[in-house]
């Protein structure tokens, strides 16, 4: 496994003048189903960074997110979740 990287919040990325801020679809598995997430690559960077940070993988973070939400959008808390941090 890569060596540990530092968290950094989405404000730490910023968006160069080509980049788009466009949402991003990608699939995880939350308790052995397979869902799609849109969201933007700021906040898949960020899932990232957390994960290799905490040594496991986006679909454990989510999972652990998605278990605590009350309400909102998987999307809107995965985003809470990381402005939070």
């Amino acid at each position: 496994m890569e060596d540990a990287v530092p968290y950094r919040s989405p404000h730490f990325y910023q968006l160069g003048a080509d980049a788009q801020s466009a949402l991003v679809k990608r699939s995880v598995v939350i308790k052995g189903h397979k869902t799609s997430i849109s969201l933007e690559d700021i906040f898949w960077a960020a899932l990232r960074h957390i994960a290799l940070d905490q040594n496991t993988t986006i679909s454990e973070i989510v999972a652990r997110i998605d278990a605590k939400r009350n309400g909102s959008t998987r999307s809107s808390a995965i985003r809470q979740y990381i402005m939070a941090d």
